[in-house]
């Protein structure tokens, strides 16, 4: 289970060291860190490569031990909505992981290595990716090393498996004006959506106690034992990712596995991923695997495809937990432009000490008005 001794070294979001909007190079240093500090970690995660196994979910829950997200009373007594294979139905305090099932009634074709339909040609008859059957080694060249790349993938070799690219000329051919692309009926959109670990935590910033802090990897954990239930942190998430536990208020969250971290380990979630749609590691390189992802991708035809929290001149400096998208974010539940409240207290102070000064300018005038007028 994931424990954060209160003893951390971190600065609170209260220091004047934590600044407050923009780009950030060293998130750590700027939290109070020794220039030694591990580099900044995160995950990126490619959706277009997600099947929706919900082995991260899993492997999140069976880690840190959290318990069935049924306090809301609407599920059965397996801890499911009934409503859609996405039983978890959001990120909260009690599932740290979620995997979204988007299902578009919108006609492309089936995205899976080698298999397309009956009749077809092309790519999507294309035999099985080498790799991800019989031979043991991952869907990737076959060779036994999962981040191996076969002939035609990811060119740039960044750990990208051949297995799972999509196919782009069934995508590149739907018209989301007519709906219309031959005879392919539908597709799914899968995402495991995570907290987002952001470089200006709005959690953090509000945070009163210091349950939430910053870590010596970059990453936001909340301190269990230190929580005070306030909720503040809640409406300061601009990707209403932190929530409250029904029973005693206190708030939970992703801690990206700090205790495994500090252990050299990997993140349960990363780990469990069986086509490295969720890929941990240094942020660096993760974004550059990520450009050259969307480049392959755009190469291929697929248009749609875009960064999401990759950006460091967002609303939130940019993310430490970001993705490949296939669609607008609000398709997968994310927010388009999400920002830190904090962005604007800068302004907003700047504003007030200006009007105070007017209010103040007006009150000497009128007492010095009235004292002219008193002499006279």
């Amino acid at each position: 289970m994931t424990t954060v001794s209160s003893a951390s070294p971190a600065l609170t979001g209260n220091d004047p060291a934590n600044r407050l909007y923009g780009p950030l190079p060293d998130v750590s240093g700027e939290a109070g860190y020794e220039e030694d500090h591990p580099a900044r970690v995160g995950f990126f995660t490619d959706t277009s490569v997600c099947i929706g196994c919900k082995a991260c979910e899993v492997a999140c829950k069976e880690w840190n031990t959290l318990p069935m997200d049924d306090a809301d009373g609407n599920r059965d007594v397996m801890g499911l909505t009934a409503q859609s294979y996405d039983n978890t139905g959001m990120l909260g305090a009690n599932s740290w992981r979620h995997v979204a099932f988007v299902e578009q009634s919108r006609a492309v074709d089936l995205p899976m290595p080698g298999v397309g339909l009956p009749g077809a040609g092309g790519a999507g008859a294309a035999a099985p990716a080498a790799g991800c059957g019989s031979s043991g080694g991952g869907c990737g060249s076959g060779s036994g090393d999962p981040h191996a790349v076969s002939a035609g993938g990811n060119a740039d070799g960044v750990g990208m498996a051949q297995s799972s690219v999509l196919n782009a000329e069934a995508l590149s051919e739907f018209d989301p004006q007519t709906g219309q692309s031959g005879d392919r009926e539908i597709r799914w959109l899968m995402s495991s959506d995570v907290c987002k670990h952001c470089t200006h935590a709005g959690c953090l910033d509000v945070c009163p106690t210091g349950a939430l802090f910053r870590t010596e990897f970059g990453t936001v954990v909340v301190q269990g034992d230190i929580c005070n239930g306030c909720g503040y942190c809640v409406p300061a998430c601009p990707y209403g990712v932190i929530d409250q536990r029904k029973d005693d208020g206190r708030v939970f969250k992703c801690t990206m596995c700090y205790d495994r971290l500090t252990d050299g380990l990997q993140p349960a979630c990363a780990t469990a991923c069986p086509t490295q749609s969720i890929q941990f590691g240094d942020l660096d390189e993760l974004q550059a695997r990520a450009d050259a992802r969307l480049a392959t991708l755009k190469e291929q035809g697929v248009e749609t495809a875009r960064l999401y929290g990759r950006d460091e001149e967002d609303g939130v400096g940019g993310a430490g937990a970001f993705f490949l998208l296939l669609d607008e974010p609000e398709v997968y539940g994310l927010p388009p432009d999400p920002i830190v409240t904090t962005r604007d207290l800068p302004s907003m102070w700047k504003h007030a000490v200006g009007g105070a000064a007017m209010v103040v300018g007006f009150a000497l005038s009128a007492v010095l008005g009235s004292r002219k007028g008193l002499r006279r």
